[in-house]
């Protein structure tokens, strides 16, 4: 107990090493945000995500998070890519980096339909590059100002990233530990198949082995892959079956830059020397050490300060957090994959294949006279397919139609809806009662119990 509190005293994590991993990070991050980002622009997502549907769903606290007029969402984009440049090149680099996971966070908080693990993780990212001096080296910010220029780092500001993807990994590694995943070989079982079009490898997918071999192979990766990547015998084995598994991913599923990202981001494990002469040969081969700032090897690791102490109180408060919110779905009862209470943000990737319909009523009660609502109206493809799966958003639109529908006229209008929801290739089954009125029915943090169960 004694060597473990010795282990992560504030001495030992304020203790110098080598910054070229922090650098090295800081590029990766800043490079695939920059990349994402234009690419998102490119493809026109911003008027398809943003400004064409008529309603966008919330996260539950963040209902005052709103979108802008065009103009501005087009501009949060471009001064999303002008901060990411900057964090590549550590210019003003505490403001970029600040702007980065604001403008980042802010477009993922207007919409909740867009929500994966991925964003999420580069929110995250974004939000401890803040605290962490990555701009001490090979920067403008160092090569403006000689005084910041420095070989060292605290241990901290590296170890958080490792401990941050230690998490991702092991949690979707034990989620993975499940009857559908090992025992079924569920969803691989759907999904592998389809992919047998991929060149070399798509031959294999039609054997009924090879998703028992994946699920088995998914779990065991993301529960180790970390202890491996930390033990320097294994280092480079481990790698590759970081780039391998990522590059597969990637092949199989619309999943963006996400793999890119993390085989960028596992970098943080190699040793400050492997880094140094990765950064020893750019130097070289653009010839001009005074642009990328080496560092100045004699300077001094910044003293105790007041910030200094209010970042550790903020990154102690985060990783609790991490820790402990994704166990948040043991207060509710039932499957979690059918409900959904607790699934989000909490590092479970790609575990089921669910799919609904959703055909909502609105009835006006001075009548008696009811419609079916058409949802392409309100809502674009990814959003209606979304929403027909999971409850919250089952019930914020709901709520929508009724303040819609009202200010079209209607006197206290109704809201119901028949959904039906298949889950891993299971008969579809109604979610809940159709006959109920769901615009009555409010969103909270307690358990739904409007929802039927899946038995």
């Amino acid at each position: 107990m004694k060597k473990i509190q010795t282990l992560f005293s504030r001495q030992w994590l304020d203790e110098p090493v080598g910054i070229t991993p922090l650098v090295t990070l800081r590029v990766v991050l800043g490079a695939m945000l920059l990349f994402s980002t234009l690419r998102f622009m490119a493809l026109g997502w911003v008027d398809d995500h943003y400004i064409y549907p008529k309603f966008h769903f919330k996260y539950y606290g963040f209902e005052w998070v709103s979108e802008l007029p065009p103009t501005g969402m087009y501009a949060v984009h471009i001064l999303l890519a002008i901060s990411s440049l900057c964090v590549i090149v550590g210019y003003r680099y505490r403001i970029a980096a600040a702007l980065q996971f604001l403008l980042f966070t802010y477009t993922e908080l207007v919409d909740l339909t867009y929500y994966l693990n991925h964003y999420y993780f580069v929110s995250i990212a974004t939000g401890l590059l803040i605290m962490a001096p990555a701009n001490r080296a090979f920067s403008l910010d160092a090569w403006r100002n000689p005084a910041l220029r420095s070989l060292q780092t605290p241990r901290w500001s590296i170890l958080i990233f490792q401990v941050q993807l230690g998490i991702v990994y092991f949690y979707a590694g034990i989620w993975k530990i499940n009857y559908d995943w090992l025992v079924l070989a569920l969803p691989l079982k759907i999904w592998i198949p389809a992919n047998d079009q991929l060149p070399l490898i798509g031959r294999f997918f039609q054997e009924a082995w090879l998703p028992y071999l994946f699920s088995w192979f998914g779990m065991l990766y993301d529960v180790t892959i970390v202890f491996w990547l930390s033990w320097q015998r294994t280092r480079l084995w481990a790698y590759a079956t970081v780039i391998f598994f990522h590059t597969l991913t990637g092949l199989m599923f619309q999943i963006g830059v996400f793999p890119l990202v993390m085989i960028g981001a596992t970098l943080i494990f190699f040793s400050e020397e492997w880094h140094t002469r990765l950064w020893n040969r750019l130097e070289k081969s653009i010839h001009s050490p005074g642009l990328v700032a080496g560092p100045r090897p004699d300077a001094k690791m910044p003293v105790q300060t007041a910030t200094h102490r209010l970042i550790f109180a903020a990154l102690a408060l985060h990783f609790t957090f991490q820790l402990l919110f994704p166990w948040r779905y043991l207060l509710y009862p039932g499957n979690i994959f059918w409900t959904e209470e607790g699934y989000r943000f909490c590092w479970r990737v790609m575990l089921m294949e669910k799919a609904g319909t959703a055909t909502f009523f609105v009835k006006d009660e001075k009548t008696g006279r009811e419609g079916e609502v058409l949802n392409g109206e309100f809502l674009n493809p990814h959003q209606e397919k979304q929403m027909a799966m999971q409850p919250d958003m089952i019930l914020q639109y709901a709520h929508f139609l009724k303040k819609h529908y009202e200010r079209q006229g209607l006197q206290n209008p109704s809201v119901r809806a028949e959904v039906y929801v298949t889950l891993n290739a299971r008969p579809s089954r109604l979610l809940f009662d159709p006959t109920i009125d769901l615009s009555k029915t409010e969103d909270s943090w307690k358990r739904k119990t409007w929802i039927w169960s899946d038995k």
